[in-house]
């Protein structure tokens, strides 16, 4: 499935290559169009069976609240640890589409397996599969774009690629209330029907998404050269040391402001419980979050294609923080609406900006392995903030999650100041 090698008389080729992609510098590349129109029918997918799946484990299945944490935990572990290794593995082999293949195929199968379960192990199997392979293909699918963006369109690339997958998440929320309602409430039968967009992404990507060429001599940072550039790198942990300074210092800041941005499964219980939202409807909250990242993301890209990205991660972070004061002085349903389309404003606005600094400050060959570090510490702090928000709804209440957002939102935003002072402002060329 992998090659490994690369042929050296292939040097002049892939100059070629590299100077048609230069020469290309106002373009997006349509390698980016057809990832962004799979994330768009996977989301579709994604969100159609599993904004029903934890309602299945607990009306029909019968399953404890205590059960679908765990099941859900365990999967969201399965599937960040996949990331990295994903990526590692892609900068290894120096290939990333068979490592994507792999992660959709079971994506896709995970579908019909949902569709027939009956009981709580087959739908943690098919959520497990489903985890297993999003983890698998992420990592590979981002560094793709990175290796095949000019430079100049590194942030419009991952803005339109985000754009298109919210706005599958979006049109997915809106499909599963009809599917829902159209078969009264056969959560399976929605779940059958949500395996069809999933297949047609696994064909477009067999067909039409072709390998980038790899350049023989990997990137070099400003910070630490890479060794032997003749030789690839290893598949070893020691090559984090290569990242950079600049890289660390960047997952830092990332660490804490994924610390204030509890899971959304939070807005949810807030708009059921404080403003008895009916169930069925749950998915509306998806829809108006996925609204904002979808108005977020190109825009942001775009804006960090021409300025200093870093001080673009100001304006995702205030977002959050007016999100936190809109959601917490919320009185009405079209208020706490509001806030939610500000929380999805300021994770369109930070991924972007994360994904396309990693792209560039890491070396080429070790992008997948950046970006899977980037993955792992997003699960570590995604799992630290949800343990918060879970202690302080408990012990005061939903509201209160978002008083302990802001307050992290605050520290992120100092430790962003820290950061700039370290490290000298990205050099747009």
């Amino acid at each position: 499935m992998f090659e490994k090698e690369t042929n050296p008389l292939d040097n002049a080729s892939l100059e070629s290559s590299a100077l048609q992609r230069q020469a290309r510098d106002g373009k997006i590349p349509v390698t980016v169009w057809q990832i962004g129109i799979m994330m768009f029918l996977m989301n579709i997918s994604f969100v159609m069976a599993y904004s029903f799946s934890g309602l299945y484990l607990k009306h029909i299945l019968g399953a404890s609240a205590i059960g679908i944490g765990v099941l859900e935990g365990f999967c969201e572990m399965i599937s960040h640890l996949m990331k990295l290794f994903s990526g590692m593995l892609s900068d290894f082999f120096r290939r990333r589409k068979g490592i994507m293949v792999v992660g959709y195929v079971f994506s896709v199968l995970s579908r019909p397996l949902l569709a027939v379960s009956n009981s709580f192990i087959l739908v943690f199997s098919a959520r497990m599969m489903e985890r297993f392979g999003n983890g698998v293909q992420a990592s590979p699918r981002d560094a793709i774009i990175a290796d095949v963006a000019p430079r100049k369109r590194i942030g419009a690339s991952y803005g339109l690629k985000r754009s298109l997958a919210y706005v599958g998440s979006l049109l997915g929320g809106v499909l599963g209330i009809l599917a829902m309602k159209a078969t009264g409430n056969n959560y399976q039968a929605v779940f059958g029907l949500a395996s069809i967009p999933a297949a047609i992404a696994l064909v477009l990507l067999l067909v039409f998404v072709k390998e980038p060429k790899r350049f023989e001599h990997p990137a070099i940072t400003s910070e630490v050269p890479m060794p032997s550039p003749k030789l690839k790198p290893k598949f070893s942990f020691k090559n984090f040391k290569y990242l950079g300074l600049s890289f660390w210092l960047l997952m830092t800041v990332n660490a804490v402001f994924m610390m204030s941005r509890m899971n959304e499964t939070f807005l949810i219980l807030r708009m059921n419980e404080g403003f008895h939202v009916d169930p069925m409807f749950a998915p509306i909250v998806m829809i108006v979050f996925n609204i904002g990242t979808t108005l977020s993301s190109y825009p942001v890209g775009l804006l960090g294609d021409r300025f200093d990205r870093k001080k673009l991660l100001f304006f995702g972070i205030s977002a959050l923080l007016l999100a936190d004061i809109i959601m917490f002085s919320a009185t009405t349903r079209a208020v706490m609406y509001l806030g939610v389309l500000f929380w999805g404003i300021q994770l369109g606005s930070t991924q972007n900006v994360f994904v396309s600094l990693i792209a560039e400050q890491v070396p080429e060959d070790l992008r997948g392995t950046g970006l899977g570090v980037y993955w792992l510490v997003n699960a570590i702090a995604a799992f630290c903030a949800d343990s918060l928000a879970g202690k302080v709804a408990h012990h005061f209440s939903l509201n209160g999650i978002f008083v302990s957002s802001g307050i992290i939102g605050v520290i992120a935003l100092f430790a962003l100041l820290i950061m700039l002072h370290m490290v000298s402002p990205t050099r747009k060329k």
